[in-house]
This record gives structure tokens, sequence and C-alpha cells, in this order.
């Protein structure tokens, strides 16, 4: 038994027993036992008054006044104030700290509701969104309303970003990013990406210029080194040589192309006009002829499972390059009697292009930066197989103008799988087209496998 309730347990028995002996001593000891329990209500009322003003005004302390177990009970609110103090100080500096640094941060900072009702901003969103103190409250869908943003803001599909023109001036562009957190509560990132929108452009065009620049020079070089090549009774050394310039001229020309290729799809946004009926079966089937001629010599085992039924609505050139810069690049990575599938189906979600090797695989370290210029798993083998290191970027730029994704899954030594990912609102369904050469042929098997 704590010692504050044994104290007041006798001080109350002592009480009522004076009280009692009081009455005895009068004679009416009902009177005396009565008395002694009215002063220990009324001292229970006053200690617990003063209890109610302490927790009103605690800067008293309770147990100058208290004494028993209400002292203990004082004791025990007292300290529990104190650490709820304590509490109150360490979360109010953590939330100044937390404060003077999005106050430190460049890129503007809005605190939004469930409702997108905006909750307190940081002070480069006066400068980035022209927010004041006065728009606190107010939906942010009212203040900024470029149609860009609102469709992002109303779509939920915070996993990207989307970058619009500033409000006030729409030479500035404005990278928007919505992080959901805590019950219903968004944070909206805005930085101001004009300088990068800019450099960006600058490469763009320095690029294109360069590789147009290019392409003339090319052009004549390679055919001047051909015409050297068909001269007859060439030496053997002059030879060799002619033909080393003849090959890395090709390689030059084709990153060239290349570049141009890769500088018109980052540069030009496709209209619905572009888009046409492609007949995806037909084109699929003429990449793996060429991807057999590709590896004769290697005798690849390619297998086509694809839908002869399903088309696509796209720009053929693009879905052209996608589809060959894959599998072309499956019959560079695969050793000889390696097996390459090529899949064209729809499922739930759209449609799906798969081209899956038991090539060398690639390191997971490698796989995020696949998709950037010039990057290379591995320098040597890659030039050597004649690859310009931007087949993969131009495959992440076509999917993007035609609103797809790419997937890659790989394991090192065994082999890689690269995904395509369309929309759905892109299929199109037509009758099979079968070659008269392969018409028996096709009407026992459900999949054409070719073996060299």
């Amino acid at each position: 038994m704590p010692g504050g309730l044994r104290a007041e347990i006798l001080l109350v028995g002592g009480v009522a027993v004076l009280g009692l002996v009081l009455g005895l001593l009068a004679g009416h000891v009902w009177a005396g036992l009565s008395l002694g329990l009215g002063l220990v209500v009324m001292r229970l009322l006053w200690v617990v008054t003063r209890l109610a003003r302490w927790l009103e005004r605690p800067e008293t302390p309770p147990s100058r006044y208290a004494g028993g177990w209400l002292a203990d009970l004082g004791q025990r609110l007292r300290r529990a104030r104190a650490a709820q103090r304590r509490r109150e100080r360490r979360w109010l500096r953590l939330i100044r700290e937390y404060r003077r640094a999005a106050d430190a941060l460049p890129d503007a900072i809005v605190a939004l509701d469930a409702d997108n009702r905006i909750l307190g901003f940081n002070p480069p969103s006066r400068q980035q969104l022209g927010l004041r103190q006065r728009d606190i409250g107010l939906p942010i869908d009212h203040l900024i309303r470029q149609p860009a943003f609102l469709d992002y803001l109303h779509g939920e599909d915070w996993a990207r970003d989307v970058e619009v023109p500033a409000s006030d001036d729409p030479g500035r562009i404005l990278n928007m990013h919505i992080f959901p957190y805590g019950q219903g509560r968004r944070l909206l990132v805005v930085r101001d990406v004009t300088h990068l929108q800019r450099l960006q452009a600058m490469r763009q065009d320095f690029v294109a210029n360069v590789s147009h620049e290019l392409r003339t020079p090319l052009t004549v070089l390679a055919g001047y080194i051909e015409t050297l090549l068909d001269t007859e009774e060439l030496a053997p050394d002059l030879a060799r040589i002619l033909a080393q310039m003849h090959q890395q001229s090709e390689r030059m020309r084709r990153i060239v192309e290349d570049l141009l290729l890769l500088s018109r799809l980052e540069t030009t946004s496709p209209s619905e006009d572009q888009f046409e009926p492609v007949n995806v079966p037909a084109m699929l089937s003429t990449i793996a002829d060429v991807a057999e001629q590709l590896s004769a010599s290697e005798h690849h085992h390619i297998v086509q499972n694809i839908d002869p039924t399903l088309s696509m609505r796209g720009m053929p050139r693009e879905l052209d390059s996608l589809f060959s810069n894959l599998v072309f690049n499956a019959v560079k990575y695969t050793p000889a009697n390696g097996m390459i599938s090529i899949r064209w189906f729809a499922d739930a979600h759209g449609l799906v292009f798969e081209v899956e090797d038991t090539g060398i695989g690639i390191a997971p370290e490698h796989i995020p930066r696949l998709t950037e210029r010039f990057y290379r798993v591995d320098v040597g083998r890659s030039r050597a197989r004649g690859g310009t290191g931007l087949g993969l970027a131009i495959v992440k730029h076509v999917l993007l103008r035609h609103g797809g994704r790419l997937e890659i899954e790989s394991t090192l030594g065994k082999g890689s799988l690269f995904r395509c990912l369309f929309p759905a609102n892109l299929a199109m369904r037509t009758a099979p087209v079968i070659k008269p050469s392969s018409f028996f042929h096709e009407l026992d098997t459900p999949c054409r496998e070719h073996v060299p």
C-alpha cells in the first residue's frame, strides 16, 4: 500500500475517533462522530479545490496544501504535467527545425488536406506560385488553373510528376510532384526547371546539328572507300585498311542516324493524325526473318508466339525501330545455339511485346541505366557487335510517345526479358495474314519456330 494512502487512512480514522471521543465526553456520540466525519469531508473538499486550482495554474505546487494520498496524487500529476511540458517543448523544437528546413529549401512546398485545401506553404511558394497568407484554407485548384496540373491533381496518379508553365510567366517551366503522407494529407513540391529545360534544348539542338552536319561527309567518305574496295588487284594490307575504314564509317553512319532519330523523338510530340493502323504480326515476322539471317552463323533458335489477329494504332517507322532494336539486341548478346522468344499478345491491361533470350544476362546494378544514351554494360563486346549504345534510349522514347513503358528482367548468366507495355486503347483486331509458302505449316502449329 502506498505511504500516502496509508497516511490518509490513518488521518481519516484519527479524525473520526477524535469526533467519537468528543461525542462520548459530551454525551452525544452520534453528534461527535458526525462532526468528525464532517471535518474529513470538508478537508477533502478543500484539498480537491486546491488540486483543481493547481490544474488551472500549475505554477503553485499542490503538495503545499494537500496531504496523504491526495498529496501523492498531486505529486504524480505534477510530474506528469512536467513531463508533458518537456515533450511539448521538444516537439516545438522539432517543428521549428522542420519549418526552418522547409523554409531553406529552394523548392516551393505546399501542404494540402484531403480536399486539396492549402494548410501551409514555405517562402519560395510566394515567388514560384504567387501564394499569399490569405490563400491558406483555399483549394489549390482555385489558384493554379493549368489544365495539365488539374488533370494530374484529380487523377491521383502521383507516382509521376508533371511540368506546366508558370501562371505569371509562361516562359518559366515548373515541375510539380505530389507526395501523399499521413491521413489524406499531401505535399505539393514545385521546382523551377526552366534552366534545365534550356540546357536540355541546347544539348538536343547541338546533337541534332552535329549529326546532321556529319551525315554528308560520312556519306562521301563511305562512297570513296567503297569505290576503292571495288578496285581490282588491291594490295592485301591496303585492302585490310580500307575494310576497317569502311566498317568504322558504317558504324559512324549508324550512330548519326540513331542520334537524328533520337533527337526527333525527344524534340517533337506526336499528333493523333500520325497514328495509323500497324500490322504488327507482319512487321514482327519480317524482323524475325532478318534476325535469322543475323544469327545464321550462331544457330540461334528463334521462337515466335504472336497473335496474328492483334494489330495496333501507332507510328510504323518508330514501332519498327523499337521492335528491331530489342530483337537484334537479343541476337547480339545471346551465345551460339541459344533461344530467343518473340511474343506479342494482349492481356487485361493492354498490349504486350516481349523479347526473351538465354543470353549473358545483365547485373542488377546496370538495369536502371540501360536506357541512357551510350550506356553499355560491356563496352568491348558492344562495339565488337556493332552496337551504337542508343538502341534502348530509342526504345524508351518510342514507348513514351505511344503511352507505354518498358520493363526489364534479367539474371546474370541466364538471360534477359524485355517487356513493352502499350495502353489498351491502341489495340486493333484484324484478320490474320498468312504467308502462302507456310500455309500448311501454320495450320499445324499455333506458333512458328525458326531453326536455321
